[in-house]
C-alpha cells in the first residue's frame, strides 16, 4: 500500500471514508478483495506471496491498513511480510493497544512500516520509524512511503482534494472518490523526496497513481463507512493494465 487518505469524522453522513493505492510490482502474486475462506467475518485482498494484506475490515468493524516505509539502504530481504501485521490484527481478537504494544515489542524484526488499525470509531498509527502510537483525530489525514502526514506531493495533492470533495453536505459519489486515487500528476523534480532511489524512480513514484512498465498501482480502493454502520467497500483491480481495471463491490453492516 503506498497511499492512504482518511476522513474520519469530517462528513456528516459518513463515520470513515478511506481511499487507498496499492502499488506493487506485477508479477507478485495477488487475489482480489473477497471473505477470505478461513476466516469468512474477514474482507481484504491477498497476498498470495507474503500470506498477508494491505488492506481489510472485518464484519465487526475491525480495520488495519498498512504502508511500507521507503528506505531502501535498510531493507532486509529475510524480514518477514508486513502484511501479516494486518491480517493477524483482522482475525484476532485483541485490542488495538494491546496488540499495538505487541507489534512495538517485534517491530525491529520487519523492514520500515506505518500501520493504521483500530474500528469504524477509532483508529491509531504506528511506525517501526517513529515513537509512539498516535491516535487519529478527527479531520484528513494522508500516509505515503513515509510518516503520517509527512507532506510529500502526492499526500498534499491527495488530501487538499478530498477536502474540496468533502467541503459541502452533499456525499460523495463513488466516481469521484475514485478519481482522486486515479491522478496520475508527476510534480516538478524540486518537490520531490529523497528517498534513496534513483531521480528518475522518485519520478515514477512520486504520483497518486503509478504506472511503468514493471511496478505501479495494482489496485484502488474506496471504503466507505456510514453513521448506521453500513460498509461500502469497493476495489478496482489493474495489476499491468491500468485502463481496464475489474472491480469487486461489497456491503454490509458492522455487526459488534
Amino acid at each position: 500500500m503506498c497511499v492512504l487518505l482518511i476522513a474520519l469524522k469530517t462528513h456528516p453522513a459518513y463515520k470513515l471514508i478511506l481511499l487507498a493505492n496499492r502499488d506493487e510490482y506485477y508479477e507478485r502474486p495477488t487475489s482480489s478483495a473477497a471473505f477470505w475462506d478461513e476466516a469468512p467475518f474477514l474482507l481484504a485482498g491477498k497476498d498470495l506471496q507474503g500470506g498477508g494484506t494491505w488492506l481489510g475490515i472485518t464484519r465487526n468493524g475491525r480495520i488495519a491498513a498498512i504502508t511500507n516505509y521507503r528506505d531502501p539502504a535498510s531493507v532486509n530481504k529475510n524480514a518477514p511480510s508486513r502484511g501479516t501485521l494486518v491480517s493477524n490484527f483482522l482475525v484476532g481478537q485483541e485490542s488495538t493497544g494491546g496488540y499495538l504494544e505487541r507489534v512495538k515489542r517485534e517491530a525491529d524484526g520487519f523492514n520500515g512500516f506505518s500501520l493504521i488499525i483500530g474500528d469504524k470509531d477509532q483508529l491509531c498509527w504506528y511506525s517501526n520509524r517513529s515513537l509512539g502510537v498516535h491516535r487519529l483525530s478527527s479531520g484528513i489525514h494522508g500516509l505515503s512511503n513515509h510518516l503520517l502526514d509527512t507532506p510529500w506531493p502526492k499526500v498534499v495533492c491527495g488530501k487538499d482534494a478530498l477536502t474540496r470533495l468533502l467541503s459541502g453536505q452533499r456525499a460523495p459519489s463513488l466516481e469521484e472518490l475514485f478519481h482522486i486515487l486515479a491522478d496520475r500528476t508527476v510534480p516538478d523534480d524540486a518537490s520531490l523526496p529523497h528517498t534513496g532511489v534513483e531521480l528518475e524512480w522518485e519520478r515514477i513514484l512520486s504520483p497518486i497513481f503509478i504506472v511503468s512498465p514493471t511496478y505501479g498501482t495494482r489496485s484502488s480502493t474506496v471504503l466507505l463507512i456510514d453513521v448506521q454502520d453500513r460498509v461500502t467497500f469497493v476495489e478496482k483491480t489493474f495489476d499491468s493494465d491500468p485502463d481496464h481495471p475489474t472491480s469487486v463491490e461489497y456491503k454490509f453492516r458492522v455487526v459488534p
